[in-house]
């Protein structure tokens, strides 16, 4: 995998070994930066969130697009040893890039200052949609998540109906929503915007 645009475009990121992490392709990667950025006019100046980690590689395609500051979470020890040696191979430090070895549903960053303007989900396409976004409320509810925030949660396609009720339970509107074979990407906003 390769960062696509901006600061580091161009430079390698490493995935883990295993089947216990699913990268997002280049192609989705691609299209969903894209996005964002047409959602939130640019990367500059945003504190992000990469909850379900593995390589990284969403998180540090916002630093390198000009995000101020990225904090990942990862569960498995192997993958964010991956996601941290990533981090510093681009010359990140723990400023700018923060790896947390944690279970993002157990402990969430609730006190997270500033709070994160933008949310990138990733993860095993096993997890129920209203665990995944009831995490993010709970972000919301604590104050680490900004008012105006944007959240990206991949899934597989046979999920929708369960993503968009968890999405209306937890407070989300649906932005956008874009298919890539059997994957998805969904650009939600908090309701009160």
């Amino acid at each position: 995998m390769r960062i696509i645009a901006g600061e580091f475009r161009g430079r390698t990121v490493k995935a883990p070994k295993g089947e216990g992490t699913r990268p997002t392709t280049d192609r989705v990667r691609e299209s969903l930066m894209s996005a964002v950025n047409s959602a939130r006019g640019g990367f500059e100046g945003a504190v992000a969130l990469d909850a379900f980690a593995g390589s990284g590689a969403l998180g540090l395609e916002a630093l390198s697009r000009g995000a101020a500051c990225a904090h990942f979470y990862e569960r498995d020890g192997a993958a964010a040893r991956v996601a941290d040696g990533n981090a510093k191979a681009l010359g990140l430090d723990a400023r700018r890039a923060r790896v947390h070895r944690a279970d993002v549903l157990k402990d969430p960053p609730a006190r997270a200052r500033p709070p994160f303007d933008l949310v990138f989900l990733d993860p095993p396409y096993a997890l129920e949609a209203a665990d995944v976004l009831g995490m993010v409320a709970r972000l919301a509810d604590a104050g680490a998540l900004a008012p105006d925030a944007l959240v990206v949660y991949e899934h597989g396609a046979a999920a929708c109906s369960q993503a968009d009720d968890a999405a209306a339970a937890c407070g989300f509107a649906l932005a956008s929503r874009k298919k890539y074979g059997d994957t998805v990407v969904d650009i939600l906003r908090p309701k009160e915007l």
